[in-house]
This record gives structure tokens, C-alpha cells and sequence, in this order.
């Protein structure tokens, strides 16, 4: 079975879906109409290009634009999870919290899929390595950014808590080991409660897109199930390593907490 292609104008009538919403926003007075019009332009702009720039790698499959393309994802990932924060860290060390998290996190579980468990031949073939990645690298940035703007936001509001335990002769490890285990939790809770939906509440994406495509339903299950497992340990390592960096960063030597590490709350 091929895939039916859709029109521009296929486009345009489901876009209309989210004009409406929109204009319902305004008629409630949620304050959301402006982001979701600026960031579906942004969404539609951003595929578009990752399309054209797709199509000449598969084209041209060359290690190194697979790798160039890769870092431009990692980059583009991190300054997300450090623009998501309420009080974000300030200075490079914020923006390198997020990116190197994610660059070992996922980047690791990405080449042992690829050149262990898929076993790619070359290992950096675009259709496989630039997917893969990309969904890693989003669940990732989105467990990432929830647990570490969790943390400091309550780092922040407990400060005067963290304190007084640290006074009484706590380490930093132990007065803020109640604060570090929630923000974990709440990083982790969307791919945990993607893994407890999938298959009877929802068909992730993956799977959904393989079955349009013509692939068999079970062949698509399989790949869905990989993927679903490396984007839970991906996300979970992420998230472990994220808030330990954060928290550390937070903390100085003497088991002092650094509020002036963090920036001013932002809307």
C-alpha cells in the first residue's frame, strides 16, 4: 500500500484546527494565542528545513554531516532546556548542565542501538542514526528540562529549610536529598507514563508512522518497543546526571547553597 500524498492545501485546512484554537484563546483570555501561532510558523519553518536537509543526507549518506547534523540537534536541544527554566543557572555553565547531560546520555544509548542492537552497516546511516537520535535527544531534553526547573524552583523556595539542615551539620547531599529524588520523579514521569499508555491508550509515533508507510504492524510494534525502552533509559540516565550536575553547581565546597548562581524568575 503507498502512502497518500498530501497537498498544501491538506496542510492549510488542518492548520485552520489551530487558527480556531487561537481565536478561542483570545475569546477566554488565555494569553496563549500569540505562542501558538508564532510557535506552529516556528514548527512548520523548522520541519520544513530539517526536510530539504534530510533529503541530501540520505542522498549523500557521509559520516561526518551525520555527526555535524547531530551536534547541530544537541546545541539547538540545550539552549531549549536552559530557556524552558523559571530560574534558570546563569552563565555557561546552565546551557552545559543540559547539553552534556544529554550528549552522554544520549549519544551513548544512540551508538550502542546502532552498532550493537540494530548492528547499521555503515553505523552512521542517516535513516537510522538521525531519527534515532532526534527522538532520544527530545524526550531527553523534555525529561531534562522539567527536573532541573523543578529543582531550583524549589532550591529557591526552601531555601530557608536547606539551610537550617545544613547549619545543624547535614551535608548538601543529605538536606537536599528529599528536593533531588521529587525532581527526579517528575522528569521520569512522562516517559513512564508514555510506556504505561502505549499500545492501549495511545500508537506512538514511531509506530504510527511505520504502518502509514506500509511497514507491518508487528515489524512497527518491535520497533516501537526498541525505541520506547532506549528513550525511558536515555531520559532516566539524562535526568540523574542533570540534577546531580545542577545540584552540585548549586553547592560549593563548604556545603553552602549558591542563590546567586540562579537567575531571577522569569514568566
Amino acid at each position: 500500500m503507498s502512502v497518500i500524498s498530501l497537498s498544501a492545501l491538506d496542510i492549510g485546512l488542518a492548520s485552520l484546527m489551530l487558527v480556531a484554537l487561537a481565536i478561542t484563546s483570545i475569546c477566554m483570555s488565555l494569553g496563549l494565542e500569540k505562542k501558538i501561532i508564532i510557535f506552529s510558523c516556528r514548527m512548520v519553518g523548522q520541519l520544513l528545513l530539517i526536510g530539504l536537509v534530510l533529503r541530501f543526507l540520505f542522498s549523500n549518506a557521509n559520516g561526518f554531516l551525520v555527526f555535524l547534523m547531530s551536534l547541530v540537534m544537541l546545541f539547538a536541544a540545550g539552549r531549549e532546556v536552559q530557556a524552558r527554566q523559571k530560574r534558570k543557572v546563569v552563565g555557561l555553565a546552565g546551557y552545559l548542565i543540559g547539553t552534556g547531560t544529554m550528549f552522554i546520555s544520549s549519544f551513548a544509548v544512540a551508538g550502542i542501538t546502532l552498532t550493537i542492537i540494530i548492528g547499521v552497516d555503515p553505523w552512521y546511516t542517516p535513516q537510522y542514526a538521525i531519527p534515532l537520535l532526534g527522538m532520544l535527544l527530545g524526550n531527553t531534553m523534555t525529561g531534562i528540562a522539567l527536573s532541573v526547573d523543578n529543582l531550583t524552583s524549589r532550591y529557591y523556595d526552601q531555601r530557608n529549610t536547606i539551610e537550617q539542615r545544613l547549619m545543624l551539620g547535614q551535608s548538601w547531599q543529605e538536606a537536599s536529598a528529599d528536593i533531588r529524588r521529587d525532581s527526579m520523579r517528575t522528569g521520569m514521569m512522562p516517559i513512564i507514563n508514555s510506556m504505561a499508555a502505549a499500545g492501549l491508550v495511545s500508537l506512538p509515533g514511531m509506530m504510527t508512522g511505520q504502518i502509514l508507510g506500509g511497514t507491518p504492524p508487528v515489524e512497527a510494534v518491535k520497533y516501537q518497543i526498541l525505541i520506547m525502552l532506549l528513550i525511558a533509559a536515555g531520559t532516566g540516565f539524562g535526568v540523574i546526571g542533570a540534577i546531580w550536575m545542577t545540584s552540585r553547581h548549586l553547592f560549593d565546597d563548604r556545603h553552602r547553597l549558591r542563590l546567586d548562581c540562579l537567575s531571577a524568575k522569569q514568566q
